[in-house]
């Protein structure tokens, strides 16, 4: 028996248990409510899944035999309650779980080395955190039916504060997994390489206004091709594709050639110069030094006149970071246009500025909507955010857009320009000396 000399609360008490557990290296620590309410003997049963490997995490639920939390003495406004926020977490969270809140629990202690439970509360909503960060750490959840008994016990909880922090909770784990926030609590999502980079071929992206502005037959330079999708309908389209990512081609795709390189390391392994586009998607806000990786690229885009830039990055000026900032809010995300390895944030003024500065005129730019369709899926208020944004930029691009895509040409260099005027200068006192030798009278 352990006994805390300082009251740890609910999630603090929790939190040096499963500690002791994975300093001892046990397999298993079940949690259990003291009110009575759970039955002991269900245990051997809820551990069983986890001794068999067919779970992470096991949760004792009240809810899964119809009206069996009531037939077992749960006052109706503590049902109902449980079942609103029970669905609400579900939609938030897209799970489909019967109950959030049981008392009665069991988990590997494998699955807690895996999640930051120490930076939960310490209050009642502990266990709501612990849920989300065993499922975005993708561990297994199963539950399985126990009875409810409810007696004269007392309940200390405060059942509307409670209800607020797990809304709250909720809310904001859903918020970060839209990339509108950042909480280290729950970034406990497994790493593995540039899976955040999916095709945005379905949607308003810049992948789709790329492919409006590459002609069809070009030779196509695609610099952190982000496994390689547009590039491989880029194909279809008889363009000949080169790619060049840090990581390596998603599977199944397949470019002209493809070179796995880190674009912050010069030279690059590829001549720009050589391609009639260079795509430059989502890209330059990750490098270290966009002015010079720029700087550098115009001067070898200048080898070819007719080359193009095709390029897009996050407008950090769009409403809803503005509105985020009003409020005292500037939040990195796992993606997105704070993602968490951006080392430039841009407006349209300032990346006009940047191209300009590195020798680009513009050709075209243009606002790309928020990625609704991608957070939201086929749901329709993701067609009717789309549509609306699509909208509001035409009616205010720096404000609502989401994105930037600019496609430009490298100026001319002065090198190139004297040569020009040499040329003319010569062209021309050859076309005066001509012209006056056939305008002088024969003698």
């Amino acid at each position: 028996m352990l006994f805390n000399p300082i009251n740890q609360g609910y999630g603090g008490n929790q939190k040096i248990g499963f500690h002791f557990a994975i300093e001892r290296d046990f397999d298993f620590v079940a949690l259990v409510h003291g009110d009575g309410q759970y039955a002991p003997e269900c245990l051997p049963g809820l551990v069983e899944p986890l001794a068999k490997g067919e779970a992470d995490a096991v949760f004792g639920s009240r809810m899964m035999e119809s009206r069996g939390a009531l037939s077992g003495g749960m006052p109706l406004y503590k049902f109902v309650g449980n079942k609103i926020l029970t669905a609400a977490q579900n939609r938030l969270l897209r799970l489909r779980l019967s109950e959030f809140h049981s008392g009665y629990r069991v988990y590997s202690v494998d699955a807690l080395r895996r999640i930051p439970f120490s930076l939960n509360t310490n209050d009642f909503h502990f266990d709501t955190e612990i849920i989300i960060q065993l499922v975005l750490a993708e561990q297994r959840i199963k539950e399985l039916p126990i009875p409810t008994y409810y007696g004269e016990e007392l309940c200390r909880v405060n059942g509307l504060a409670y209800a607020w922090n797990v809304a709250g909770t909720t809310l904001r784990a859903r918020l970060q997994d839209l990339s509108l926030l950042y909480d280290r609590k729950f970034d406990t999502s497994p790493a593995a390489g540039n899976v955040q980079y999916e095709s945005r071929l379905d949607f308003d992206s810049p992948h789709t206004f790329a492919l409006e502005v590459v002609a069809p037959g070009s030779r196509v330079l695609d610099l952190g091709c982000a496994g390689g999708y547009l590039g491989a309908r880029l194909r279809e389209l008889g363009c000949e594709v080169t790619g060049v990512d840090l990581f390596p081609l998603a599977d199944g795709v397949e470019l002209h050639s493809f070179h796995l390189h880190d674009l912050d390391e010069a030279p690059l392994p590829v001549d720009p110069g050589e391609f009639d586009y260079v795509l430059l998607l989502d890209v330059i806000e990750h490098l270290r030094s966009p002015e010079q990786f720029m700087e550098t690229l115009a001067k070898s885009m200048r080898l070819n006149p007719q080359a193009r830039l095709v390029l897009s990055t996050g407008n950090i000026a769009f409403a809803l970071t503005r509105v985020l900032l009003l409020t005292g809010q500037f939040n990195y995300g796992k993606r997105g246009i704070l993602d968490l390895t951006h080392t430039r944030l841009f407006t349209f003024a300032t990346l006009k500025r940047l191209l300009d500065g590195a020798g680009f005129e513009i050709v075209a730019l243009r606002g790309v909507p928020a990625p609704f369709r991608l957070a939201l899926g086929e749901a329709k208020s993701g067609l009717v955010l789309s549509g609306l944004n699509r909208r509001l930029i035409r009616l205010r691009k720096q404000l609502f857009s989401y994105q930037i895509f600019a496609t430009a040409q490298p100026r001319p260099s002065l090198d190139y320009l004297l040569d020009q005027a040499r040329a003319e200068s010569k062209a021309r006192v050859e076309s005066r000396e001509e012209s006056s030798l056939t305008s002088s009278p024969d003698r």
